[in-house]
């Protein structure tokens, strides 16, 4: 790791409606988990919590570059409330000017871990070896990953990765992002 500060300021975001992960531009990490009994008012304290993790837009000089998200997972019987949370957060980026990237899944983890398959363990193990993090839960790690994969793509990775993960990162469609 590296002690120079990032050139570029980005969130991680591994959305769900019962638990998302935050990796904030510091690269602290959260967890906004939501009650089933709230309904679509969840939906509304994820985007309250997305919003104090990008700032409001007004300071520019702690506006955030790049927010990361995890996309939508196909033929899951998540992707439904997945994508209601996804309209959501995309809304609110979009009215902040925040340019926002999707990395799937198997992306995120050959980036990690070399392997785009598996289960989250070797992601934690990956992230402790590399960075010596531990996380509460496997929201937080991903979110933490999705974060330093838009740091790497914008060219202040935090850590190095080897060369073949960093060219999985290449299968995302990134946006065009000015400082």
């Amino acid at each position: 790791m590296t002690d120079a500060q990032p050139k570029f300021t980005v969130v991680g975001l591994d959305l769900s409606l019962t638990a998302s992960g935050i990796a904030y531009r510091d690269g602290s990490t959260s967890t906004v988990k939501t009650k089933q009994k709230d309904g679509d008012l969840r939906l509304g304290q994820i985007e309250e919590a997305v919003l104090i993790a990008v700032g409001d837009g007004e300071d520019l000089g702690t506006a955030v570059d790049l927010v990361v998200m995890e996309d939508i997972p196909q033929n899951s019987h998540a992707a439904k409330p997945i994508a209601m949370v996804h309209g959501v957060v995309r809304n609110l980026l979009n009215k902040l000017g925040i340019p926002y990237a999707l990395v799937t899944p198997a992306t995120l983890k050959t980036y990690a871990t070399g392997k785009g398959s598996g289960d989250k363990v070797p992601m934690a193990i990956a992230a402790y070896k590399r960075a010596g993090r531990e996380f509460e839960d496997d929201n937080q790690c991903d979110a933490w990953w999705l974060r330093h994969a838009g740091l790497d793509w914008l060219g202040c990775p935090e850590f190095s990765v080897p060369a073949a993960q960093r060219e999985a990162l290449k299968k995302a469609e990134w946006p065009e992002v000015k400082r």
